[in-house]
């Protein structure tokens, strides 16, 4: 199986020095960076990203006053003027503390990029919740007729983790309100999709919010399986570190069990689309 890079090796990966996932995006990247005043620059109307948290914004505020800012800005000329693509919190920071001018890279990009770019972005910090996750990728899907595997292959992702953060689209109003709001979790979400009762989905939804259900128990509940509670075993830090990892992958919840050197390893999936999805995924060669 051949699976694009990972992200998360910072935000050098907006700056055209190495050929990676933005660069896939924009290949032919200038590496001039320009100090511009920061009000001349337009939000990105492409952010994905609709939650600011204003403690992290104080942190960064007082990161740039101290340090400065260490990354430049990656922007666009739309109309005359320059319009974010990247950096927006960077952006409000520099305009909180009154600076004169900002680092920017310019770079030449189309409504298609500047979404990928600012999705690129937010994906590697994990500032993005599972919502405005879901949210841009269907944009890529339905705007500009990107399929799944096309998406997964621009933001770094598995196609099985894109469809999965997908159907969560599917669930009512006030459970994906509560997953945008930290209630939840997106494990806890996806196996409510499960449920296809929405009187049983929504009273499995409460015991959540009350915290009186785990994801375990929400598996048996919607499969009908029932299961004795056992004293956990600390599992093999080299068996979590590759369950990580298959996770990573797949996309989806996956335990391994192991006892003199025989086992299993268990891969969930939530619905016969997710299924077909990871039969896919399993059966692609290398």
């Amino acid at each position: 199986m051949n699976h694009p890079s990972a992200l998360g090796k910072g935000l050098g990966s907006l700056i055209p020095q190495k050929h990676t996932l933005t660069e896939r995006v924009i290949p032919s990247a200038r590496k001039e960076i320009l100090e511009i005043p920061p009000n001349d620059i337009k939000e990105n109307p492409r952010q994905p990203r609709s939650h600011f948290s204003q403690s992290e914004l104080e942190d960064l505020i007082a990161s740039i006053k101290e340090h400065g800012i260490m990354q430049p800005l990656v922007v666009t000329r739309s109309n005359g003027a320059y319009e974010l693509i990247a950096g927006e919190r960077r952006l409000r920071s520099a305009r909180a503390l009154g600076l004169e001018t900002v680092p920017v890279i310019v770079r030449e990009a189309n409504e298609q990029q500047k979404l990928e770019l600012a999705l690129i972005e937010n994906i590697q910090r994990q500032d993005l919740n599972a919502v405005e996750e879901a949210i841009a990728y269907k944009a890529l899907i339905d705007e500009f007729n990107l399929k799944q595997d096309e998406v997964a292959l621009r933001v770094g992702k598995s196609r099985s983790n894109v469809a999965n953060i997908i159907r969560l689209l599917d669930l009512p109003s006030d459970i994906l309100d509560a997953l945008k709001e930290g209630r939840i979790s997106k494990s806890l979400a996806r196996t409510l999709l499960a449920e296809t009762d929405p009187k049983k989905q929504h009273d499995l939804f409460e015991q959540m919010l009350n915290g009186g259900v785990t994801v375990r128990q929400t598996e048996a509940r919607v499969t009908g399986i029932t299961t004795k509670r056992s004293v956990p075993i600390a599992k093999d830090p080299n068996i979590a570190a590759h369950e990580k990892k298959l996770r990573e992958i797949l996309g989806t919840k996956v335990d391994i069990t192991e006892s003199n050197g025989k086992g299993k390893i268990e891969i969930t999936f939530y619905s016969r689309p997710e299924l077909m999805d990871l039969l896919e995924l399993l059966s692609e060669k290398k």
